[in-house]
């Protein structure tokens, strides 16, 4: 008898986390790819650092993990198709009719979003089927706006302010 939670329990209690959105970026060998990440945290502030997480078997892990530097899009409140794109979309045509521009690593950064940083892998850890990358943050871009929610399996938006 396993002494874990079941897969479907741990998912359950994951839906009550409500998250920002984020789409994960990166660039090697020519290749461009991304994808959505709600697994992303503050690291440190002195060297400013933050943390990815990434599933081994994705596309963008490979490149991740091949080029060493990432960019974090912080999605705004209307782009929630952006980041369903990103999400399910077939990850060769994700960039397809998207808006970007290039940071200076080459990782692009989506037009439209709250903050941007551009990121070089500083260590790797691999825990069951993902990677966490922490990434040293080396440029940041912010702009006005409201951010894009994620909660119980569905995109939200932020209530008013409470006192």
């Amino acid at each position: 008898m396993s002494d874990l939670v079941s897969a479907d329990g741990f998912k359950q209690a994951l839906r009550r986390w409500a998250s920002g959105v984020t789409i994960l970026t990166s660039k090697a060998n020519g290749e461009i790819h991304g994808m959505t990440v709600s697994a992303f945290a503050s690291v440190s502030a002195s060297p400013p650092l933050v943390l990815v997480c990434t599933n081994t078997s994705s596309t963008t892990h490979a490149v991740i993990h091949a080029g060493g530097v990432f960019g974090v899009n912080v999605l705004a409140s209307d782009q929630a198709e952006l980041s369903s794109r990103f999400a399910f979309g077939d990850h060769t045509t994700r960039f397809e009719g998207v808006g970007f521009r290039e940071g200076r690593t080459g990782v692009p950064f989506l037009d439209g979003c709250l903050a941007q940083m551009e990121c070089r892998v500083r260590s790797a850890h691999f825990e069951g089927t993902h990677s966490i990358y922490i990434g040293e943050v080396l440029d940041v871009v912010v702009r006005d706006g409201e951010p894009l929610l994620y909660f119980d399996g569905g995109y939200r938006t932020l209530a008013p302010k409470v006192g």
